[in-house]
């Protein structure tokens, strides 16, 4: 990777008593041939969400008690929570992804950028009809669950390989950070680590596939597979979200207490984990016990070090604004942020409280996976103008994060009240086994969040193509 320079704004000032500059966090938005290819991205992020919503209805109703029963539940709930996941989370995460390091990269390479584009786009519309043209029946396995059919793995596989193009142009054209470093080479370097992540991760995925033997039955198989991979591209996740909230403080106009340097140095904090993803996987194979256990440990310990001092610099900067009056632009954005880094908390504490296998791992997952949905979402509004859309200013845009946040919560304490109960997780409808009226009102709490939660993303969605269809009207007027 290309570690490279935008120029210091540092400038001696003329009194030893002057306050110094606040760091602008931000990276400009180019106008080039890279800025279609950015929309591109974003388009196929919304169109993930789009299908993934649409999903996640059957997902709530075939949990929630009573409402359960008008679903053919186990076949439904399954396969609705593949491809739901798959969507929401690796699709909507990547693709994003996509979009931010075509804007923070250079200009060459750009037939391959769009293949990778092309690839991924490919290969999430094929994941998303898999279900309806395929036969084969849902694998529940960890971080990407699939469908046991052809058609499904190999929009899987199409997707993977777009991704690859797509993390290997950003780490080709990745700038340069040099030796002056300012805001916009801090959260370029930020986002030169989440390539280097993702790169990594597929590494992992390459090797288990040819070291984990064929012959392993479908659900072991599929865990065995992806938990190298699933473990590292949380890194990725991690790194992201960590751009956007020094992005979002700054476009709320806080100033956060970090210099460009201590940015720099706890993004390759974040990173230098990642690399002791190989040695792992010298030294064990995938298939051994020592193995899961060390990439277990190597995410809770590794990728979480970065997390608190970036939230507390954010959260102090933040509070310096208290009282300062937000624009109406400025709203959306601060909803976002501040319900990112509560969701966020709130999933890596119930991770302490996890003991064997019940619905408190989902709330876990959950919480921490919605903290880097709501960051991308702010990002996302932030971003819209750049990209020559409207602003979203409404009241609507400004509690959207709030509305999503809110139904999540009560989405996640459902499952953590559900889970002191021991409520399976992946499991829905007879499959529950709800024995008592705590254990009904836990799940019951659980699916009136995910109802809320739903609501949430889909005025998000309302919201931003509304802000994309003013854009274009504008254009053309």
């Amino acid at each position: 990777m290309n570690v490279t320079t935008h120029s210091s704004h540092a400038a001696a000032g003329p009194a030893l008593s002057a306050a110094p500059a606040a760091t602008d966090f931000s990276i400009a938005v180019p106008r080039d041939a890279r800025l279609s290819l950015a929309r591109a991205w974003l388009s196929l992020s919304l169109a993930s969400l789009i299908v993934a919503g649409i999903l996640s209805v059957l997902l709530v109703l075939s949990r929630t008690p009573y409402l359960q029963k008008l679903l053919p539940v186990a076949d439904f709930f399954h396969v609705a929570l593949v491809v739901h996941v798959d969507l929401s989370v690796l699709v909507w995460f990547l693709s994003f992804a996509g979009l931010l390091w075509s804007i923070n990269g250079g200009t060459r390479f750009m037939p391959l950028a769009w293949a990778g584009w092309t690839g991924a786009a490919a290969g999430a519309a094929i994941m998303s009809l898999a279900p309806f043209f395929g036969r084969g029946g849902a694998i529940m396995s960890n971080y990407v669950p699939v469908l046991d059919d052809p058609l499904f793995l190999g929009g899987l596989v199409v997707f993977g390989i777009g991704i690859a193009l797509l993390a290997l142009r950003a780490m080709l054209t990745a700038p340069k950070v040099g030796t002056r470093p300012d805001g916009q080479s801090a959260l370029s370097f930020g986002l030169n680590t989440a390539a280097v992540a993702t790169a990594v991760a597929l590494f992992a995925l390459v090797w288990s596939l040819l070291r984990v033997p064929a012959t392993v039955e479908a659900k072991g198989y599929y865990e065995l597979l992806f938990w190298g991979s699933g473990h590292v591209i949380q890194f990725t996740y991690t790194l992201m979200m960590l751009v956007a909230w020094l992005w979002l403080a700054n476009a709320c106009g806080a100033r956060v207490p970090l210099t460009p340097r201590v940015a720099l140095l706890l993004f390759a904090i974040g990173l230098a984990s990642v690399f002791a993803v190989p040695p792992i996987y010298l030294a064990y194979d995938p298939t051994s016990v020592e193995h899961r256990n060390l990439l277990t440990w190597l995410m809770r310990f590794g990728g979480g070090l970065p997390i608190l001092p970036v939230a507390l610099a954010v959260v102090i900067g933040m509070a310096g604004r208290r009282g300062a009056v937000l624009t109406a632009q400025q709203k959306p954005l601060h909803a976002a942020l501040v319900s990112s880094l509560a969701l966020f908390a709130i999933g890596g504490l119930i991770g302490f409280l996890i003991h064997g296998s019940n619905v408190k791992i989902p709330a876990h997952y959950h919480g921490c996976i919605v903290g880097v949905t709501l960051a991308l979402m702010g990002l996302a509004y932030h971003l819209l103008p750049h990209f020559g859309y409207v602003a979203p200013s409404s009241r609507m845009a400004a509690w959207q994060p709030y509305i999503y946040g809110f139904g999540q919560l009560l989405h996640i304490v459902g499952l953590v009240w559900s889970g002191g109960y021991g409520v399976q997780r992946k499991v829905a409808g007879s499959e529950q086994v709800l024995r008592s009226t705590q254990e009904i009102a836990g799940m019951g709490l659980m699916g009136l969040g995910g109802l809320i939660a739903i609501i949430g993303g889909i005025i998000f969605l309302v919201v931003v193509l509304k802000a994309m269809r003013a854009g274009v009207e504008g254009t053309r007027a």
